[in-house]
């Protein structure tokens, strides 16, 4: 273990021998200086952990030692402790503004001396450790400059993906390097619509705070499920939102997982239901899904774009959640063909739709096996 190196500086010999004797005898590598110019000679050459700095000496005493340390740039910081006998209010302020760290009173008492000096060689521990961190830090961020102009243009499609892709899908686009799927295309896809009941009557008579609070719940209970089936997140629309499933990454089981999403929404939304039932607010949760062709890309203008699906698909499952009752799962014919295999379906009668010239055949999604 490398010993503390101890510089004693002082123009009487007696007391450079006595302080010495001292600190060697607790282990310490201690050096000697016979006045002030001495002294700021060998700071410069040994670098010392702490001095120990006597104030009245020839030449250059103690609190010009300390301005000339602390104006010196080039030597690195070191805790000063100065001893004297003038314990007069004026003295000691001289010296702290000198540059001093502490001061020992003549005679000097052994315990005190070396109480002051450990205290001292902690602060000088810490302070290289913030130096060393600082470099460190420098150094690493020279490095992370050199990787930030390659690693921004990443980032940003990264960012601009997962705000409608869940994490995963939006690195995998990322790693493939392509944004031609975003472009603008038909493709055939399983479209989620669900809202909430009686949000509209409730946000008319509810605080601005109430209503925040109460989305802010249900999109923390439904984002998290959409990433996990790996639905791409169409738009919020205040207490509504769309989710479709096979693009921009095709899946093979995408009325599947648009089912299974939907089952498990209406169970996490169904614990924030009760905690409003409790406050007298009745709050419900429907959910429409279809299944057909829609034109999928980018829409939007410079700086604010969204990836969104077009058509008569989005429509018709933004019409059957219109019509779903609370807890009610309202899904096409042709969705219904695609999940009969793993969901329990009741048989509804047909729907009335604004926009669809005939009534459409629906079924309610009672329970995924």
């Amino acid at each position: 273990m490398i010993k503390a190196r101890i510089l004693v500086v002082d123009d009487v010999v007696e007391n450079r021998e006595i302080l010495q004797m001292r600190l060697e005898s607790q282990g310490y590598a201690v050096a000697t200086a016979i006045d002030g110019e001495d002294g700021l000679t060998k700071i410069a050459s040994m670098a010392p952990d702490v001095v120990l700095l006597d104030v009245m000496m020839p030449k250059l005493d103690g609190f010009e030692v300390c301005r000339r340390l602390r104006a010196n740039p080039a030597i690195p910081f070191v805790p000063i402790i100065l001893l004297t006998a003038l314990a007069e209010t004026q003295n000691l302020v001289v010296g702290l503004d000198a540059g001093a760290d502490d001061y020992l009173f003549k005679p000097i008492d052994h315990a005190t001396l070396v109480a002051r000096v450990r205290a001292m060689l902690r602060i000088k521990r810490l302070h290289d450790q913030v130096q060393q961190q600082a470099r460190e830090l420098v150094e690493w961020n020279t490095r992370l400059e050199a990787r930030v102009a390659a690693q921004l243009e990443e980032i940003a499609r990264v960012g601009k993906l997962k705000r409608f892709l869940a994490p995963q899908l939006a690195e995998m686009l990322v790693a493939q390097g392509d944004d031609s799927i975003l472009r603008n295309h038909r493709r055939d896809i399983a479209v989620l619509f669900c809202d909430l009941r009686g949000f509209t009557a409730f946000a008319e008579q509810a605080e601005p705070e109430e209503v925040m609070t109460l989305l802010a719940d249900f999109h923390a209970a439904v984002g998290p499920l959409i990433h996990a089936y790996e639905g791409t997140l169409d738009r919020f629309m205040g207490d509504g939102l769309m989710v479709f499933f096979n693009d921009p990454l095709p899946c093979p089981d995408a009325a599947h997982r648009a089912v299974r999403l939907a089952v498990s929404m209406r169970e996490a939304v169904q614990v924030i239901s009760d905690k409003w039932q409790r406050r007298g607010q009745p709050i419900g949760f429907g959910v429409g899904i279809a299944q057909g062709y829609a034109t999928l890309g980018q829409i939007g203008f410079e700086g604010r774009n969204d990836y969104s699906a077009i058509g008569s698909t989005p429509n018709l499952a933004a019409r059957l959640c219109g019509e779903a009752a609370d807890g009610e799962i309202l899904i096409s014919s042709r969705v219904a063909d695609a999940v009969g295999d793993i969901a329990e379906l009741q048989a509804t009668d047909a729907k009335t739709l604004k926009g669809f010239a005939r009534p459409v055949p629906a079924w309610n999604v009672i329970a995924v096996r």
